[in-house]
C-alpha cells in the first residue's frame, strides 16, 4: 500500500488535476472520498477546519491545495520530472477555474441541488450570488475559454504530443483538469471544445495515461495512520520572511479570496517562500503538521 493517503470525491475537477499527476508519475496512492459539502467531520481532525478538496496525507503531513500537493509530490517523486514552470498553477487556478466555475455553475443555475449551489455560490463569487446573474455572462465567458482552448491548440499544432513537450508534464496537468471540468460537467461542454481538433487528440493521449494505482481507504484508517505517526518536516523559518513569523508563534491561515472559508489555527513550525506548515493538536489524530502555499494564503498573527 502507498504511503499517499488522497482524501477527495470523484466529481471534483481539482482533485481530478492531482489524480492525473499521479498518473503521470506513475504513483501507488490511497484513495479516501469525502463528502461534496460540510460538515466533513472525517477530515477537519487532519485539516483544522480547511474544507476544500482535494488534501493529500502523508503520515502526520496534511498537504492542502493542490498547489502545494503538486509541489509536494515533485519534491519526493522526482521523477519523471513535471518540467514545471511553476507560475502557470497560480494563473490557471486564479483566471481559467474561475471562467471554468462561472460556466458550470451558471451553465446548470437551474438544475443545481439548493445546497450545491448555496455551498459552491459562496465559496467561489462571495456572500449572496446570483447564479443566474452568472449565467447571463456566458458569452463572454464562454469566449474567453475559448482563447485558452485555441492556445493549447496552438501549442499542441506547433510542439509535440503534449503541453509540456514529448511527454506530459505540468502544463498538461493543469489544462487536462479544466477540460475535463467543462466537458463532464456541462451540457455545452463538448460542443464548445469540439473545434479545437488538437485538443480532443490530446485529451485521448492524457486519459490513456490513467491515474496510477489506487486503493481504497477509510477515512478511520487514515485518522490512525496520522495517529500513530509524526511529521517528516524539519522546524525552520526564513529570517527573512516578510511578516516575520518565528517558530512555535500561533498564526491563522485561510485562502486569500472572501469564500467564507474558517482560518486555520496552529503554531508556525515551517515558513519559506513557497510554504507555511503549522504544528495543531486534536483529540483524534494527535498532533499532525498542516501544510499550505504562501501564494494565494493570507497568514494572520493576531
Amino acid at each position: 500500500m502507498s504511503e499517499i493517503i488522497f482524501h477527495n470525491y470523484p466529481q471534483s475537477p481539482v482533485a481530478e488535476k492531482v489524480r492525473k499527476a499521479f498518473g503521470i508519475k506513475g504513483l501507488d496512492w490511497n484513495s479516501v472520498e469525502i463528502p461534496r459539502l460540510p460538515p466533513k467531520p472525517d477530515l477537519m481532525p487532519l485539516t483544522g477546519g480547511y474544507r476544500r478538496t482535494p488534501v493529500m496525507q502523508i503520515g502526520a503531513d496534511i498537504y492542502c491545495d493542490s498547489q502545494c500537493i503538486l509541489m509536494e509530490l515533485q519534491r519526493r517523486f522526482p521523477e519523471p520530472d513535471f518540467q514545471a514552470d511553476w507560475g502557470l498553477c497560480r494563473w490557471n487556478d486564479q483566471v481559467l477555474f474561475d471562467l471554468a466555475v462561472r460556466l458550470v455553475l451558471g451553465g446548470n443555475a437551474d438544475v443545481l441541488p439548493e445546497d450545491f449551489a448555496r455551498d459552491r455560490g459562496r465559496l467561489y463569487f462571495g456572500p449572496n450570488p446570483d447564479l443566474h446573474k452568472v449565467a447571463e455572462d456566458l458569452p463572454h465567458v464562454m469566449a474567453q475559454l475559448r482563447g485558452a482552448l485555441g492556445w493549447w491548440q496552438n501549442e499542441l499544432i506547433n510542439g509535440g504530443s503534449f503541453l509540456a513537450g514529448q511527454r506530459a508534464g505540468l502544463a498538461d496537468v493543469l489544462a487536462w483538469y479544466l477540460v475535463w471540468f467543462i466537458r463532464g460537467r456541462w451540457k455545452g461542454g463538448p460542443e464548445l471544445i469540439a473545434p479545437f481538433s488538437e485538443i480532443v487528440k490530446w485529451e485521448a493521449r492524457m486519459d490513456a495515461i490513467g491515474y496510477g494505482t489506487s486503493h481504497d481507504m477509510t477515512a478511520t484508517q487514515a485518522l490512525e495512520i496520522a495517529r500513530k505517526c509524526d511529521t517528516a518536516c524539519a522546524p525552520c523559518v526564513d529570517d527573512n520572511d516578510p511578516q516575520g513569523l518565528k517558530p512555535g508563534q500561533q498564526v491563522w491561515i485561510r485562502p486569500d479570496s472572501d469564500g467564507g472559508d474558517p482560518a486555520v489555527e496552529g503554531l508556525v513550525h515551517y515558513a519559506d517562500h513557497q510554504t507555511i506548515s503549522i504544528l495543531r493538536d486534536d483529540s483524534r489524530v494527535g498532533q499532525v503538521c498542516v501544510h499550505f502555499p504562501r501564494i494565494g494564503y493570507r497568514v494572520s498573527t493576531g
